[in-house]
């Protein structure tokens, strides 16, 4: 019963965690709105900087929208110049996306916008502590998140 009970504290502390993650990515991201793009869109944007080129099953998947939703934001972001459409040479049916220069540059100046509210957070925690929070993340996506 014990394990259970601990279990169900880990449990707990997991999704107040990941609503803070979430509170704070929002607040972090905050400067999103001085660019011409809606957070579905910013969302499919921070997918594809991560992880590119991506289909748009996997986009779908990852920001939670449905696959005509995603389609419709692709297009809008073609339009936009923020990203581009391949075709996958082994499965022509297969349509890859990726940022395109301007959209890469625009995720830059967001990311370096967010790095600098992080290290604002940040900016008290001794070595120790920064080394600390380091191996706490490393935990969490080899266990938790799976990374």
């Amino acid at each position: 019963m014990e394990s259970n009970s601990s279990q169900n504290v880990l449990f707990q502390k997991i999704v107040a965690f990941t609503a803070a993650v979430h509170e704070v990515t929002h607040e972090l991201t905050s400067g999103v709105k001085n660019e011409d793009v809606t957070p579905a869109q910013y969302k499919i944007l921070e997918y594809m900087m991560l992880s590119q080129p991506v289909t748009p099953s996997e986009i779908a998947d990852c920001v939670g929208l449905s696959l005509p939703n995603t389609s419709r934001e692709l297009r809008k972001l073609l339009e936009k110049k923020l990203c581009e459409k391949a075709v996958d040479h082994s499965d022509r049916r297969r349509q890859l996306f990726r940022l395109s220069e301007d959209g890469q540059a625009m995720m830059n100046r967001i990311f370096a916008q967010v790095q600098k509210g992080f290290e604002q957070r940040i900016a008290g925690l001794s070595n120790q502590e920064l080394t600390e929070l380091e191996a706490a993340i490393t935990l969490l996506q080899q266990t938790v998140f799976r990374q």
